[in-house]
């Protein structure tokens, strides 16, 4: 900037705002000029983006309140968008200081020393953005400030000298947007300092009388289940924040998709790997699933990365095979779902119930739901078509497993072994032809797989776990083959 003092910038009729009044000037521009803003921020253009601007327009300070992966803390980092691209400020000073409305003590010392030739530098938005994640550990030393013994002895000062004190984050923020991620996790003696800092301006530090009026825009992020863990907001607080929004996961697979793919962090060859909408809708039907099981802490929520995860995992497991196959390119199968398992229990917390089953068990239970759910999107209902008066489409298929027939899809297999399996299926080929006619050979091989896991959850086949993959048989024949105690022989009989 131009402005280098004091002197200019009064020339130059500049108007300080504080930082409310900022965000709240910015963002009537942002909505008369009908601008999105919060860019990249999915499914909450109905709810959680209005709520946020009202609170921005009343000047209140936030909570966001929402489970894990929600995208709270981006949120508050898009808010930095909202402020003037640049600020003026007092040379060297700690916090930041206004020129024409200086608050510390140095800046007023070089005011009054230097007036209209103080030297004037200009902070841009990017830097007004402080943000914290709360631990137990934390301090009001590390958040309000301390007396610092070193400053004294080498400026020869008392402590009874303001400037003795260090700043903390929270000063030091001046100006600017401070965010407290994960709130309820502070102490609540750490919460009490800051009822002063919200409502009366007010920092206490080692005794000193001190007031700064600090202007700071406040966002708080919180998880409902932290209420209950490991702590909660001590109720003045929370007394004091003005405006609580409430944020929620994707409420259609349509948003968790974009969220996903805008998210999903790909390299140019990956991108290059085929991946059916079939795939892509299972990968979040997956995430739909876990939202809803007996086996998963609700409470904890299942964050949107766990599909982000899994879509990366999904497409690399197609990869590591082209790789190791030296193929030139290759088209994502179902048998790659076996590569998500890991990206699906590093994102979920399980319930007893869910414990006694086993995190991968539970990985895989969540996949077969999200395959049934889908089935009826591309196929007749097995069971419906099991009770139909009218032929069975699924009969020819189910015909051949009980002749003893079994297949076992590998996720590593060379595409000639991956065709030539799927195609002696007896009237496998044929179902998908007759429904799906004008299909690639990729999309009708892919559909041909998932028939197979369709007709397993529809418990018309056997699906056993590979160690990378799947394997089907025979309903019945997995049952007899089981094998038996003389007493559980008896019972049998």
């Amino acid at each position: 900037m131009d402005i280098k003092t004091l002197g200019e910038l009064k020339a130059s009729n500049y108007i300080s705002l504080s930082v409310k009044d900022e965000l709240r000037k910015n963002l009537i521009k942002q909505l008369q000029q009908k601008e999105l803003g919060f860019e990249g921020i999915l499914g909450y253009d109905e709810t959680v983006i209005p709520e946020l601007q009202t609170a921005i327009l009343s000047r209140h300070n936030v909570l966001l309140l929402g489970l894990r992966g929600q995208a709270k803390t981006r949120i508050a980092r898009l808010m930095v968008n909202l402020l003037d691209e640049y600020i003026p400020y007092v040379a060297a000073s700690e916090i930041f200081d206004d020129p024409l409305n200086p608050i510390s003590w140095y800046a007023k010392n070089e005011i009054a020393q230097k007036g209209d030739d103080t030297p004037i530098l200009w902070q841009h938005r990017n830097d007004r953005y402080t943000e914290k994640l709360a631990t137990p550990d934390v301090t009001v030393a590390d958040l309000i400030g301390d007396v610092d013994p070193i400053k004294a002895a080498t400026l020869k000062l008392t402590y009874n000298d303001e400037r003795v004190i260090h700043f903390g984050l929270i000063p030091r923020a001046h100006r600017g947007i401070f965010v407290i991620n994960e709130l309820p996790d502070l102490q609540a003696r750490i919460q009490v300092a800051l009822f002063n800092m919200l409502q009366e301006k007010d920092i206490q530090i080692r005794g000193f009388k001190l007031r700064l009026p600090l202007d700071i825009q406040f966002v708080f992020t919180a998880n409902p289940e932290d209420y209950t863990n490991r702590g909660s907001i001590v109720t003045p607080l929370k007394d004091r924040i003005e405006s609580q929004i409430l944020t929620h996961y994707p409420k259609t697979v349509e948003i968790s998709r974009k969220i996903t793919f805008q998210e999903a962090k790909l390299t140019d060859e990956q991108r290059l790997i085929e991946v059916d909408g079939l795939l892509k809708d299972l990968i979040e039907q997956v995430a739909f699933e876990a939202r809803k099981s007996e086996f998963i802490d609700q409470k904890s929520g299942v964050s949107a990365r766990l599909t982000i995860s899994a879509y990366e995992n999904l497409i690399s497991n197609a990869e590591r095979r082209m790789l190791i196959n030296h193929e030139k390119s290759t088209f994502v199968r179902l048998a790659d779902l076996s590569g998500i398992i890991p990206a699906v229990t590093g994102k979920i917390e399980l319930v007893y119930e869910g414990e006694l089953e086993g995190p991968a068990k539970v990985a895989h239970t969540l996949i077969g739901k999200a395959i049934k759910h889908l089935f009826a999107r591309y196929f007749p209902d097995p069971e419906r078509a099991k009770k139909s008066k009218t032929a069975n489409p699924y009969t020819k298929i189910t015909e051949w497993f009980t002749e003893g027939n079994t297949i076992d899809i590998a996720d590593d297999l060379k595409l000639d072994q991956y065709k030539k399996r799927l195609m002696d299926v007896e009237g496998l080929n044929e179902l998908v032809q007759k429904f799906h006619p004008k299909l690639s050979e990729n999309q009708t091989l892919l559909l041909m797989e998932f028939v197979l896991h369709g007709l397993a959850e529809f418990s018309q086949l056997s699906k056993n776990y590979l160690t990378s993959g799947f394997g089907f048989s025979d309903m019945f024949d997995s049952l007899f083959n089981v094998d038996l105690t003389d007493e559980d022989e008896d019972d049998f009989r």
